[in-house]
């Protein structure tokens, strides 16, 4: 059971906004998923950015708020940059705006957040972090690059078994503007869109 205002969100998400080409390069995330379902293998997904600081955080709490949603088993999401800066805070102010009870568990220049889209589930631990940081998984993982610098950047991907541009624009050329608050509601509500439709288009 998700928090309700976060079922709330999800009534908002429209498949049907998503475009056809959109669809296609979706399309690898579901195969890999699907593949890993089909065997009953686990699935990580490690969501890449350059800095670890927006889209790829968002990607990680909405796709696992969608596997959780879906009931789809041993899904475990991480996120990593090319380097390690710090979560933006707006972020976390959005992720809140949707449902989500946000807390940071320790401050500083790197702060630690815990992000929980349900009352009984383990909640996502939010912080700035390289792609392969201990926490994140070593091997058997996908490594899905949420931002094309990033996915130009880094043609290889230590330990990855699969590597799947899923590309978003970045929030933050809206920083300090007027629409900052609704740029950056916008791309979280697409991101959670997003991995909604892949994980609704898992058969088990």
């Amino acid at each position: 059971m998700l928090y309700t205002e976060i079922e709330n969100t999800i009534k908002t998400f429209d498949f049907k906004q998503i475009s056809e080409e959109r669809k296609s390069v979706l399309q690898p995330l579901v195969d890999f998923i699907q593949s890993k379902v089909n065997i009953r293998q686990e699935i990580r997904l490690n969501l890449i950015c350059t800095h670890n600081s927006r889209r790829s955080h968002l990607s990680q709490v909405w796709a696992q708020t969608a596997a959780a949603y879906y009931n789809i088993k041993n899904v475990s999401c991480y996120s990593g940059g090319t380097e390690a800066t710090a979560l933006f805070p707006m972020v976390a102010e959005t992720l809140q705006y949707s449902g989500f009870k946000v807390k940071a568990i320790s401050e500083g220049k790197n702060p630690v957040y815990s992000i929980k889209f349900s009352a009984n589930e383990l909640p996502v631990i939010g912080f700035s972090k390289t792609y392969d940081d201990d926490f994140n998984p070593e091997s058997e993982f996908a490594a899905i690059m949420t931002c094309s610098q990033a996915d130009g950047g880094c043609p290889f991907i230590a330990g990855a078994e699969k590597r799947i541009p899923v590309t978003f624009e970045d929030p933050k050329v809206s920083d300090g503007t007027p629409q900052q608050k609704q740029i950056y509601q916008e791309r979280s509500l697409q991101i959670g869109t997003e991995m909604f439709y892949v994980f609704s288009k898992i058969k088990q």
